[in-house]
């Protein structure tokens, strides 16, 4: 059924959430080459496919040209970019491409940028941040203990997520602190499509303790061992033989 539009133009009712499955849907058939580089599509294109108001195809356009998916042309419409083009870092498109065909190389980059950063990252927190709030990696990685071994991950995985966001606030570089939702996504990422063991292994929980001990101590060589060491089976669990590093 066609959402209908009211005088203002706004969608009404369901309308406003039908484009979040429009972008998701053209969005990935870019990332996996079904919608070809430089092909061009209409608005009306769009609200015939899926049958959907003008409205919800504008929005879904807006969202793809937000992540650099595609670029508008006049006369011509929407066209799908080169992988050069899109912007990488951006949560929304980082969702995207690990639910496409192409997840495990997203993957493997996702995991090549925690490597670079997150060690340096706690490193950073070890050394710059405040005592008070060093001291809430150790009752964070307590818990992620406890729900790991009762393998409970859908809350491991919130408290996994605050664990690193936190590292990355207090590294003292906002750059670091600015990848905190990448790294959310990633993480969740993960765990929706079952690349988590049903328990995380004894030696990722012990890893996390260490990080957090490391941070609290303010002992910044360790901690960025620690945090190595975490990325290190990460990069190995990712990774499959006979795959570029």
């Amino acid at each position: 059924m066609r959402i209908d539009v009211d005088p203002t133009g706004e969608a009404a009712g369901p309308g406003d959430l039908l484009h979040e499955g429009v972008t998701r849907t053209l969005g990935i058939e870019i990332i996996d080459g079904v919608w070809e580089i430089g092909q061009p599509r209409t608005l009306e294109d769009i609200q015939g496919r899926f049958n959907v108001s003008r409205t919800v195809a504008r929005e879904a356009a807006r969202q793809l040209e937000t992540m650099g998916l595609v670029r508008t042309r006049r006369r011509h419409g929407l066209v799908a970019q080169q992988k050069s083009l899109w912007h990488v870092l951006d949560s929304s498109l980082i969702d995207l491409r690990l639910h496409s065909t192409r997840r495990e190389e997203q993957l493997r980059s996702l995991t090549h940028l925690r490597l670079a950063v997150e060690p340096a990252a706690a490193e950073g927190a070890a050394r710059n941040g405040d005592v008070h709030a060093r001291a809430r990696l150790m009752p964070l990685a307590s818990e992620m203990r406890r729900l790991g071994e009762a393998g409970e991950l859908t809350e491991f995985l919130q408290v996994d997520i605050d664990f690193h966001r936190t590292i990355l606030a207090l590294s003292g570089n906002e750059l670091f602190a600015a990848l905190s939702d990448v790294v959310a996504v990633v993480l969740t990422g993960r765990t929706e499509l079952g690349l988590m063991p049903p328990r995380p292994q004894p030696e990722a929980l012990a890893g996390h303790e260490a990080v957090a001990e490391a941070i609290f101590r303010g002992d910044p060589a360790t901690a960025r061992s620690a945090m190595q060491a975490i990325l290190d089976e990460v990069r190995d669990a990712v990774v499959l033989p006979g795959s570029p590093t």
